[in-house]
């Protein structure tokens, strides 16, 4: 539909209550105007439940995230002379893969700028993990990450405030407005940060099952297509993979936890499902990047991957040989009775970790940087009554019922041996 030359908020959000399609011009107005302060909370949560229930098409939504990219200041890396790479996970349990993954790609020559964020609910933050290790810091300015990146080829680093600022204020209001869940929404929020922060390449992981956001794999197809499209449309090239978020992730769960686990990963060793997820998103950020034939597992196995790692944290002002901070209380859940694991359902576990004090209910709150859960066994492996299924950390020992409560529902031993299951569910390419 074509704009008047005076804009008025009534007037946008009667057009999308109607269902009509906004135009360019009343979506950088309303966009503008609200990260301005000019129309208010109550208007734009009006607009925001008309988009939930009448959607975008992609012509507005490639608008909508443009406008919020415009909002603030985009990153350029251009000046580094090499390939720039990102990768962006919708969040889950025991996922670490932003940890060993980064490293491993910079070794290979690739400039790695990874701006991430932090735990809430039952998903761990990148940045909590990081600062698991002594002396890490994650805020860094843009010369200092310039200059890790020539150095060192990664920096994994809060987002600064100047990266699409209308979408914070966006997203807090549809937090308390239950428009949330809505892909038109969701997409723009996620690529409007990720293409601020500037790399030429991306792959998204977008996670699928209880312990993820996508409960269904139809969902999750079309929220990653939508977001494929917007990058490239955008100039960025971007693919997705579509991955299993119905069991945890490797075997520990909680911000030192996961650091340990990484470093075995960077050792050549660790969990397989971390490897395979890590070496595949390594492949395709470095074939995005000019390096098809890239021997990502050659890079695990002979160092070079740890060496980046360690020299990323140093620049960072971490300790890489620095002791992880370790629980002070642990409990056992014990098998109540001999047969096969069935399942480990990541929500529960997720949750659990969480209650442990591994995350926060609140962006303000504190985490305790020790506690989270370590899994002694995974799906299909057969045990004995009494056997250690996993071991619970914390600082606090009043927290083991809570959690208790919530992780014990979700383990379930049966008599029927499982299917295989596969952590790679689908891709989603760019379609020219």
């Amino acid at each position: 539909m074509s704009s008047p030359t005076r804009i008025d908020a009534v007037d946008v959000i009667r057009a999308k209550r109607d269902g009509e399609e906004l135009s360019t011009d009343y979506i950088r107005w309303i966009i503008d105007a609200y990260t301005r302060g000019a129309v208010g909370d109550e208007q734009f949560a009006a607009l925001n439940m008309a988009i939930f229930l009448n959607g975008m098409n992609r012509r507005e939504i490639v608008d909508w995230t443009q406008a919020m990219i415009d909002s603030g200041e985009r990153m350029d890396f251009r000046a580094l002379g090499v390939p720039t790479a990102d990768k962006h996970s919708t969040g889950g349990v025991g996922d670490k893969l932003s940890l060993p993954l980064g490293p491993l790609v910079a070794s290979f020559g690739v400039a790695v700028p990874m701006l991430s964020g932090r735990g809430l609910g039952h998903t761990g933050g990148t940045l909590d993990k990081l600062e698991a290790i002594p002396g890490f810091t994650v805020d860094i300015d843009n010369e200092r990450m310039m200059s890790i990146l020539r150095d060192v080829g990664v920096v994994i680093a809060s987002a600064g405030a100047g990266l699409a600022p209308a979408d914070k204020k966006i997203y807090a209001l549809r937090d308390i407005t239950s428009t949330v869940d809505c892909i038109p929404l969701i997409a723009s929020s996620i690529m409007s940060k990720k293409i601020a922060a500037g790399a030429d390449s991306l792959v998204l992981d977008v996670k699928v099952g209880s312990g993820a956001f996508m409960k269904d794999l139809d969902t999750a197809r079309e929220l990653a297509r939508t977001m494929v499209d917007l990058g490239n449309d955008a100039g960025v090239i971007t693919s997705a993979l579509l991955t299993d978020m119905s069991v945890p992730l490797g075997k520990k769960i909680g911000n030192s936890l996961e650091i340990a686990e990484t470093v075995e990963v960077l050792a050549g060793g660790g969990p397989a499902d971390i490897v395979e997820l890590t070496c595949e998103f390594a492949r395709r950020m470095l074939a995005a990047a000019g390096q098809p034939d890239a021997d990502v597992e050659a890079a695990l196995r002979d160092g070079r991957a740890m060496d980046t790692w360690r020299a990323m944290v140093t620049a960072q002002g971490g300790d890489p040989d620095a002791a992880l901070p370790v629980a002070p209380h642990t409990h056992d859940l014990v098998a109540d009775r001999d047969g096969v694991v069935t399942e480990l359902d990541a929500l529960a576990i997720g949750v659990g970790s969480w209650r442990l004090g591994a995350g926060r209910a609140r962006k303000e709150d504190p985490v305790q940087l020790s506690a989270g859960i370590e899994l002694h066994v995974g799906i299909g492996d057969r045990v004995q009554a009494g056997q250690k299924l996993m071991t619970l950390h914390t600082e606090t020992e009043d927290r083991f019922d809570y959690a208790l409560a919530s992780i014990t529902p979700g383990v379930v031993i049966g008599d029927t041996e499982v299917a295989e299951r596969s952590v790679i569910l689908d891709t989603i390419d760019p379609t020219r």
